[in-house]
């Protein structure tokens, strides 16, 4: 897989595209920047939920609920470690406790 394009790159090409000339297309400019125009376009609609011009989640906030829920798993995990270990230090006792007497 590709290496992704730079932001900055991403930004600037997206500026040219809302800023172009009458008469040039999108299929024009992308390929002027060696894209295709259907990043470009995926590119354009990025920016626009960034914006809040088009409803979507931000990128930002789209990291930040990858990593709360990367978080959540791990938690989950953890826990049904502790429960775990909480039954068998249970059952644990309740043998130690029935043999002993």
């Amino acid at each position: 897989m590709p290496a992704p394009y730079p932001q900055e790159f991403r930004d600037d090409v997206v500026a040219v595209a809302r800023g172009r000339e009458p008469g040039t297309t999108l299929k024009q400019i992308a390929e002027d920047f060696g894209i295709s125009e259907g990043t470009l376009l995926n590119w354009m609609k990025a920016a626009d939920v960034e914006e809040g011009v088009r409803p979507g989640m931000a990128s930002d906030a789209a990291e930040e609920l990858k990593q709360l829920r990367r978080r959540t798993k791990l938690l989950e995990q953890e826990n049904e470690v502790l429960r775990r270990a909480a039954a068998y230090l249970s059952q644990a006792n309740l043998k130690l406790g029935g043999s002993g007497k």
